[in-house]
C-alpha cells in the first residue's frame, strides 16, 4: 500500500463522511461534489469532453464525452456516475474516465440520467435503458460501468437487458457498487467505523428518496435480485472496510450462481470509489490500470468472434 492511502482516508474521514452526515439537501450535496470535482480531480492533458444527446425512439438523453488523447474507434464505454441516485454528475466522474480512456484507448460515454428526488425511480433505469438502446449498434460494442449507485444502475441495466432480451453488452464493471436497497448486507453495521466516506445512518435517508415509495425489493432498484441467466462477463471491486462490501460480495456469487463470468476483487483498508482519486492516490491508477486490461480483453475477443 502506497504511503498516500493512510493520509487520504485520515482526510476523508475528517472532512468528507462528517460532511455527508450533515448535509441535508441534495442541492448543497450537488454543488458540493460538483466544487471539488473541479478542484482535485485531474483528466490527463488533451483529453476532449464534450456534450451531446443520445435519442432512441422519442426518448433523450444528455450525455458528456471523455476522450483521451490517443483513442481509437472500437467499443464505447457507457458509464453512470454515483451520489446515491440524488447528486453527482458526468463532470464530477469525467477526469476518472478520462483516465480509464486513456489507458484502454476507448471513448467513454457518461449519461446525465435524472436525479431523485426530483425524479424517483424508475427514472434513471428508464434514462439508462435509452442511452443503451442508443448506443447498442455502436461499431465494436458498449461496456457497462458504474461505481456506487451507479454502478447498482449499471448492473440492474444488465438485469433489464438480460429480461428484455436485448443484444448484450461485452461486460459490466463495478466500482463499490450498491447493490441492495434494502441495505441489508451486515457490512452497514460492522464496517459503519471503518468506513471513511459513507455515513451507513445516511443510506436509507437516500434510498427513500429515490424510491418515493417503491419496492426497494424490485430488480430494478436492487440488482440483487435480477435475473443474470445469460449476460455478458462482469467485473467488480470494493474495499474491505466499506459498508458496501456485501453488496459486491453477494452480487458477486448471485452472478456466478447464474452462470456469469465474474471478476471480483476486494482491495485492504482503500476508501470508497477510490479511483476518483487517480490524480493523488497509486492504488487508483493501478486499479484501472488492471479494469483496462479486462476491457482490453473483452476487446480483443470481440475482434475474434
Amino acid at each position: 500500500m502506497s504511503l498516500m492511502r493512510p493520509i487520504l482516508n485520515l482526510w476523508l474521514r475528517w472532512t468528507e463522511k462528517p460532511h455527508l452526515a450533515r448535509t441535508a439537501q441534495p442541492v448543497n450535496l450537488r454543488k458540493a461534489f460538483e466544487m471539488k470535482a473541479r478542484l482535485f480531480f485531474r483528466a490527463p492533458r488533451g483529453t476532449e469532453f464534450r456534450d451531446d444527446v443520445l435519442t432512441h425512439e422519442g426518448a433523450q438523453v444528455p450525455v458528456h464525452w471523455a476522450v483521451a488523447p490517443g483513442a481509437r474507434p472500437g467499443p464505447v464505454l457507457l458509464y453512470f456516475h454515483g451520489g446515491g441516485y440524488v447528486f453527482g454528475s458526468p463532470r464530477t466522474h469525467r477526469a476518472m474516465l478520462a483516465r480509464l480512456s486513456a489507458f484502454c484507448g476507448l471513448p467513454a460515454c457518461l449519461p446525465g440520467y435524472r436525479l431523485a428526488p426530483e425524479h424517483a425511480f424508475p427514472t434513471a433505469v428508464e434514462d439508462a435503458l435509452t442511452a443503451y438502446r442508443a448506443l447498442a449498434g455502436h461499431p465494436g460494442g458498449v461496456v457497462l460501468g458504474g461505481d456506487s449507485a451507479g454502478g447498482g444502475l449499471a448492473l440492474a441495466l444488465l438485469g433489464e437487458i438480460t429480461r428484455l432480451g436485448l443484444v448484450q453488452p461485452l461486460g459490466c464493471f463495478a466500482f463499490s457498487p450498491l447493490t441492495d436497497l434494502t441495505f441489508s448486507g451486515e457490512s452497514f453495521v460492522h464496517n459503519a467505523r471503518a468506513e471513511v466516506i459513507l455515513p451507513a445512518t445516511r443510506a436509507p435517508e437516500m434510498g427513500r428518496l429515490y424510491l418515493a415509495g417503491a419496492d426497494a425489493d424490485d430488480p430494478r432498484a436492487s440488482p440483487l435480485n435480477a435475473d443474470f441467466k445469460g449476460a455478458a462477463p462482469v467485473w467488480l471491486v470494493v474495499g474491505d472496510t466499506e459498508i458496501l462490501l456485501d453488496d459486491t460480495r453477494r452480487m458477486a456469487a448471485r452472478l456466478e450462481a447464474q452462470g456469469v463470468t465474474v471478476h471480483c476483487k476486494i482491495e485492504h483498508d482503500l476508501p470508497h470509489v477510490w479511483p476518483l482519486f487517480q490524480g493523488v492516490l497509486p492504488e487508483a491508477q493501478a486499479t484501472l490500470r488492471q479494469l483496462a486490461g479486462w476491457i482490453k480483453a473483452l476487446s480483443c475477443r470481440q475482434d475474434e468472434s
